[in-house]
């Protein structure tokens, strides 16, 4: 049966990522919704949900055949009209009052992927227990075909809806956007050939975008559409080449985000956090707790101390920071792997709004984003961190994972273990000054098992990545 993992469910299409597999799922979250509402406080009438997709091969056809798995179960739904990002369906499903979002799309996986993702009522991912009462409704094998989708249309069950438009209004309304058109900044922008293309293009003006993988290519010349430094080499080369003031990538479905520098070097999700937590914090004087994963920089839990702020820590997933967004008052929430949120917008990872609310930041305060960074470790120290994934089976990964619940690193690269913290993985805290730490987690979607490290230098971060590969027997798989 499908699972869903840390954020939806995604198998390669053709194996498990089929129509007959998408109809289980589809029916079960319509039975969910008709049920439930959603978790939708004073729901009335009929249930409802947005529905969008992405780049990905067959994504309009595969959502087609939800929408119409969806109608044909009592579920109205509000089609996108054509591709669009993830934050927009989430923003829509609170804007549209509808009970639920839904994306087909495989975010960041490999192209040969595709997926499923469930967004809440309130505009942000779908919390466990609502994954989990939706995957105890699949019925042992789909049900009876559901009438075409032209039928189901014409009956007034399925509507077509210019989302993106919509969303992109949105964030003309929550972005200085005539700042950074005055300060005649020059972006790049890699769409990762996903669902952002020409939206950072839209909204700044063509004439200050550079746009890189622009185009609809399913195939995504076989690259995974995720935004970390290795994968978008030709991003730095044209921020370079051309002296733009930043860039800007996003995933496959244009929820999370990498940045470049005026220098061409990379600005990970910890340094992009710290830098939101500084500039609204102390230049817009907003308040609020800041919402970390586990994999997160402790760079932040030191900002927290300075100015004030609750710092809370979560699992990884999205998932589990939503919620408290929904519930308390944050002013950062965030993950490692380039998903943010930010007070004043949705409850929900936009890597659009992000990277654009980063380049208004540059505009506004009159700096470079390098000379920003350096701003954060003049006030906290340098913490440089770098992620590891480790391509294996799943039969190694377990024996790897049993190992180290029985206590199996005690020293990585001559640093003794003073503690290990098991929230989500197998967090190792180093002893010395530094505040070193090193943690092992399994993905959630894929046969990867990945290595995280914090150090005060890239050298010794690095040195901590390779000695944990090298003692756990992985040193040489595919990275």
């Amino acid at each position: 049966m499908p699972k869903f993992g840390t954020d939806g469910w995604r198998a390669v299409i053709g194996d498990d990522f089929t129509y007959a597999n998408l109809h289980i799922v589809a029916e079960a979250t319509a039975r969910w919704l008709v049920q439930t509402r959603g978790g939708k406080p004073n729901a009335t009438g009929q249930p409802s949900a947005v529905l969008g997709y992405d780049t990905r091969f067959q994504g309009r056809a595969f959502s087609e055949y939800v929408a119409r798995v969806l109608a044909e179960n009592g579920v109205r739904v509000v089609l996108s009209a054509a591709h669009t990002t993830t934050p927009a369906i989430s923003w829509a499903a609170e804007a549209y009052g509808v009970d639920a979002g839904l994306v087909v799309t495989a975010s960041h996986n490999p192209p040969s992927y595709n997926g499923f993702k469930i967004k809440a009522y309130y505009g942000g991912p779908a919390s466990p227990e609502m994954i989990d009462e939706v995957e105890a409704l699949y019925a042992a094998a789909p049900g009876p075909e559901p009438r075409p989708f032209a039928v189901l249309q014409a009956a007034g069950l399925i509507e077509e809806k210019e989302v993106t438009t919509d969303y992109v209004h949105l964030l003309h309304d929550r972005l200085d956007l005539p700042a950074i058109r005055h300060a005649d900044l020059l972006i790049a922008h890699d769409a990762m050939f996903g669902a952002s293309q020409g939206l950072i293009a839209e909204l700044v003006g063509p004439e200050r975008v550079i746009q890189l993988h622009n185009d609809l290519n399913p195939g995504m010349h076989g690259q995974a559409p995720e935004p970390i430094e290795k994968n978008l080499t030709l991003l730095a080369e044209t921020v370079r080449a051309h002296g733009c003031a930043l860039g800007i990538a996003n995933d496959g479905d244009a929820d999370r985000v990498g940045l470049y520098d005026e220098h061409g070097d990379f600005v990970d999700s910890h340094r992009i956090m710290a830098l939101l937590i500084k500039y609204l914090h102390e230049e817009r004087g907003l308040g609020g707790s800041i919402v970390k994963t586990f994999s997160t920089t402790h760079l932040l839990d030191k900002m927290g101390a300075k100015y004030g702020l609750p710092v809370e820590t979560t699992k990884i997933g999205f998932k589990y920071i939503a919620p408290k967004i929904v519930e308390g008052d944050v002013l950062v929430g965030g993950e490692e792997s380039g998903g943010m949120a930010v007070k004043g917008h949705i409850p929900e990872r936009d890597g659009i709004y992000i990277g654009l609310l980063v380049a208004e930041m540059v505009a506004k305060r009159g700096k470079t984003l390098s000379q920003l960074v350096d701003e954060v470790f003049a006030e906290f120290g340098v913490h440089v961190d770098l992620r590891l994934d480790v391509h294996t089976t799943h039969e190694k990964k377990d024996a790897i994972l049993k190992r180290l619940a029985d206590g199996g690193l005690t020293e990585i690269a001559g640093q003794k273990v003073k503690a290990v913290e098991t929230l989500d993985g197998y967090k190792h805290l180093l002893d010395g000054d530094s505040g070193a730490w090193l943690l092992v987690r399994p993905s959630g979607t894929e046969p990867v098992l990945r290595i995280y490290a914090e150090a005060d230098s890239r050298e010794a971060a690095q040195a901590l990545l390779d000695d944990t590969a090298q003692q756990l027997g992985v040193a040489d798989a595919g990275h």
